[in-house]
């Protein structure tokens, strides 16, 4: 018996994660890894949760805490995420706010949501691989994202519909310091944007893990924030927001959220329900009393700690890379993206740079959807101190020059 024999034919578009592969390389002796794009545990606040898990198991709490709960989430951090939304200008009620398991599982009930075999996801070249991982099973054609104007609405009405018979059902992206590459898109290209998906009467998919994570430059509204702006009304916008506590907080207690129109939310709670019926109430209850008791102190700290170690690998970088190497300068988040020569592989610097100066990073190609950007590279500064990073660079630099011979 071979019970693969009768898998569904869209688990042949589950790939592994080459990320998580490669997290596994934070346990060998030696290796310095800018590999994950993970959060420095030694920034976590850890006595904040230990004292609010706590008090949670006090008294008549513990039993809510520990119970089945309401799928659309925990209502005081709900009411605490309408206040937060409103500062960054999104006005909106709890009925427009889901709560999930990350943002990930966010991404994955909205490529259940929008896409039927063949539809087309609009996504940049490159972008962040848990979309494509999430998106892939519902056999998605995926397109190039443009917002600087090169390609009209029509076109990619008929490219979608030529290619696989399907409709462009949205466009995801990650607008401020995005996974891989750490670039934002700018006030211009979020108005750009709007105009391109009224056009194609498409939803927007805005991920907005790393938004706290500015250390530079003037704050830009979320693309939701301008929607509202022009429309009047939440109800009125077809973006879709997705924030998370990981990249702030605290990512192993997997508590994202959703901001969108209410029957958007409808739809989502079904989902949930069908899915894991709720995310954990303990969790969410921990969550709610950390962030209402230091979240912008917390987070000031972390941007701090962050801003110093970004600064080191910028400059590292300037000393140590050869000729030819390009990258982006991020005003925040945790990425820098690199584009090597012509020629230079970056799945085989890879394998040489761990074989001969135990250094490690994400090959690019990952990130697109197509497969290409063999010659990218992606660098995560977040759990590296200023030292490692230097050295870190150091190697990379000589293994690139072996490289390029």
């Amino acid at each position: 018996m071979d019970l693969t024999e009768m898998f569904a034919e869209r688990t042949a578009r589950m790939k592994a994660s080459e990320i998580r592969e490669l997290l596994k390389l934070l346990d060998q002796p030696g290796i310095i890894s800018f590999a994950g794009g993970i959060p420095d545990p030694a920034l976590f606040p850890s006595d904040a949760f230990a004292k609010a898990f706590a008090q949670t198991m006090e008294g008549d709490q513990a039993g809510s805490a520990l119970q089945y709960s309401v799928s659309e989430g925990y209502l005081p951090l709900r009411e605490w995420l309408v206040g937060e939304m409103a500062k960054v200008g999104v006005p909106c009620s709890v009925d427009n706010i889901l709560i999930t398991s990350g943002s990930q599982q966010a991404l994955d009930y909205l490529g259940k949501l929008f896409l039927s075999p063949g539809d087309t996801a609009l996504v940049n070249w490159p972008t962040y691989m848990g979309a494509l991982g999430a998106f892939n099973p519902y056999e998605p054609r995926y397109d190039q994202l443009s917002i600087n104007g090169n390609r009209s609405a029509e076109d990619f009405k008929d490219s979608a519909k030529a290619e696989t018979g399907g409709r462009v059902k949205f466009a995801y992206l990650s607008s401020d310091f995005s996974n891989p590459t750490g670039e934002t898109v700018d006030r211009r290209g979020r108005e750009s944007l709007l105009d391109l998906v009224d056009d194609l009467d498409c939803a927007v998919i805005e991920d907005a893990a790393y938004q706290a994570l500015r250390y530079d430059g003037a704050d830009i509204p979320p693309i939701l924030a301008f929607e509202i702006a022009r429309k009047g009304d939440i109800e009125a916008c077809r973006t879709i927001y997705c924030g998370s506590f990981s990249k702030t907080l605290s990512p192993g207690l997997r508590v994202g959220w959703i901001v969108a129109a209410k029957p958007v939310i409808s739809q989502l709670v079904l989902m949930k329900q069908a899915s894991d019926l709720h995310s954990p109430t303990l969790n969410q209850i921990a969550i709610n009393a950390v962030a209402r008791a230091c979240f912008e102190d917390h987070v000031s700290d972390v941007r701090k700690a962050y801003r110093g170690r970004r600064d080191a690998m910028l400059a590292a970088l300037e000393r140590y890379m050869p000729k030819g190497v390009e990258w982006t300068r991020p005003e925040g988040g945790m990425f820098v993206w690199l584009t090597l020569p012509v020629g230079v592989d970056g799945a085989d610097l890879l394998a040489l740079a761990l074989e001969t100066q135990k250094v490690a990073f994400v090959p690019g190609h990952a990130f697109f959807a197509d497969g290409s950007g063999r010659n990218t590279i992606r660098l995560s500064f977040s759990c590296a101190d200023e030292a490692t990073i230097e050295e870190g660079m150091r190697r990379l630099g000589l293994a690139l020059q072996a490289a390029i011979g």
